[in-house]
């Protein structure tokens, strides 16, 4: 099985893929994206994202190694590599993809009943707001960007097959992990 988790950011989509790889070590791997996008903080080529260049990426959807990719925004490529479902599956262990949400309903699209997709709702704008300011890392105006692309991304709620409202931690963490149960059954 594969599960593709989605989420407006600062929504805790992250956080809930970090829970099942923490959780489940010998049964999940996360597929890495590429983006070109500067690393934040402490992120590092090949854990987080694979950070390459605009004009690499371009060359990289000549040559079709794309399952999917989506320009966020101008000159803001996030993608899916073939090589890595291939690569994780190999391994024998379930792929597990955090991307945006457009990305996610293309790998639904593409992959089927082959994968379970799963929206990550914050509670609410405002709280999305907090949490986006809280972050430290992103300036005012990114943040508005985020903000109005949020309310966008949560018109897509339905196309997903599983819902989880990160409200409480804890919370959000039991359904998680249902939901999983009930598809490795």
């Amino acid at each position: 099985m594969i599960y593709i988790f989605c989420a407006p950011s600062g929504s805790g989509k992250s956080t809930m893929v970090n829970h099942l790889l923490t959780n489940h070590p010998n049964l999940f791997e996360l597929s890495i994206s590429c983006t070109t996008r500067p690393p934040r903080g402490k992120e590092v080529h090949g854990r987080e994202y694979y950070f390459i260049t605009v004009e690499e990426f371009q060359d990289r959807i000549k040559r079709d190694d794309f399952i999917e990719y989506e320009q966020v925004y101008e000159g803001l490529y996030y993608g899916t590599l073939k090589e890595e479902i291939a690569r994780i599956e190999a391994a024998g262990r379930q792929v597990l993809f955090d991307v945006d949400v457009k990305g996610g309903i293309n790998l639904k699209r593409i992959l089927g009943d082959k994968a379970t997709s799963i929206f990550i709702c914050p509670p609410s704008i405002d709280e999305l707001r907090r949490r986006l300011e809280g972050r430290g890392d992103t300036s005012p105006e990114m943040i508005e960007k985020r903000l109005a692309k949020a309310e966008e991304e949560l018109s897509y709620k339905p196309q997903f097959d599983r819902v989880v409202v990160n409200d409480d931690l804890h919370h959000a963490f039991t359904q998680l992990d249902a939901i999983i149960g009930e598809s490795t059954k």
